[in-house]
């Protein structure tokens, strides 16, 4: 069953265009567009296969993102914790709060950022576990964790020895300090946090998996695949832009080297590789990288082009045009960023 797209589009007129720009000024968390997709059925897996949740929830994004990328990228953030639900081996943990995740009774987060760039060998991780009776005792520090709040669930890696496990952790638990992170160039309103934890006792009832690497294996091309919608969406608004101002000055943006309609055929062409790309029989981590890589340059070239467009009114404090640009580069720089993207094309080319 596809996206209802009259009822998403309703969703984002009502709770989320009146404040994109209190979102972006502000650092506002729109929790509550997040709570109505999931209330409205927009996260509900139930009768659904792989495919067809994979390309509803793909649709979700970029439409939210063509508004407002900082809550497309909440949503990512959201739907990256459904994804390490629905595909853990714990029955418990999937029983008890995969209801919770997809009805929008509770939001998820990611927690991954470390340990994907501790995988890809650009950092240490940053948590250390200890097993004990009936589940880990889990210390350190998380520099950076975004879409959370109170009751809020999110994921997280530490070393258990000599290997790594992934947890399933509550903010509300009083042995998680939370100090939150703005004055980001873009997506302030991320609701991105610092997390220590100063001995966090999760119990195995809520263990994503005692074997953290081969899991991470698991989910990152799907992990990857949701934050391509992200500069899909940027990428629309800014050719909605260019085309609002095309006759202005005489219809002199006519002479720039870039236009909208080739912008527009780059994007059809990168959706339609994407959408086969979900709908074949095997999804290979490179492919996904590929394409998330070339929506990146796409998406710079996009907002490049629009602020060109749009003259002297594209650098108002407050405008589209400077918002999407802002919006550009933190894609461009969300893990797995850009430079990690073109050292695992390359490696993942190698290995091939």
């Amino acid at each position: 069953m596809a996206v209802d797209a009259v009822v998403l589009q309703a969703l984002i007129d009502e709770k989320l265009k009146p404040l994109v720009k209190k979102i972006d000024e502000e650092a506002y968390y729109a929790e509550d567009f997040l709570y109505a997709l999931g209330k409205a059925g927009f996260f509900a897996s139930i009768q659904k296969d792989e495919q067809t949740t994979l390309l509803d929830e793909l649709t979700i994004v970029q439409e939210t993102a063509k508004v407002c990328m900082t809550t497309a990228f909440c949503l990512w953030c959201h739907l990256a914790a459904l994804t390490y639900i629905r595909k853990t081996e714990n029955e418990q943990l999937r029983v008890t709060i995969l209801p919770l995740l997809e009805s929008g009774e509770v939001l998820g987060a990611t927690g991954l950022s470390n340990p994907m760039k501790y995988y890809a060998g650009l950092e240490k991780l940053h948590l250390s576990a200890k097993r004990v009776e009936g589940g880990y005792i889990i210390n350190g520090i998380l520099p950076a964790v975004s879409n959370l709040g109170n009751n809020h669930w999110f994921g997280a890696i530490a070393h258990n020895g000599e290997q790594e496990v992934m947890v399933f952790v509550n903010t509300d638990n009083a042995a998680i300090t939370l100090k939150e992170k703005i004055h980001f160039l873009g997506v302030n309103g991320s609701a991105t946090y610092t997390c220590k934890f100063d001995n966090v006792f999760v119990a195995d009832d809520f263990v994503v998996t005692h074997e953290a690497s081969s899991f991470v294996d698991t989910i990152r091309p799907t992990f990857v695949l949701y934050q391509i919608p992200l500069g899909f969406g940027v990428v629309e608004a800014s050719i909605e832009c260019i085309e609002k101002v095309s006759a202005k000055q005489n219809g002199c943006n006519g002479y720039l080297q870039v236009q909208a309609d080739k912008i527009a055929e780059k994007l059809q062409y990168l959706k339609g590789t994407l959408k086969a790309l979900v709908q074949s029989d095997e999804v290979s981590l490179q492919a996904i990288c590929q394409i998330r890589l070339q929506a990146v340059y796409d998406t710079l070239a996009a907002v490049q082009a629009n602020m060109l467009h749009n003259g002297s009114a594209g650098y108002i404090v407050g405008s589209v045009s400077s918002r999407k640009l802002r919006e550009a580069y933190f894609f461009a720089n969300l893990t797995p960023t850009v430079r990690q993207l073109e050292k695992m094309t390359q490696n993942l080319m190698i290995a091939e």
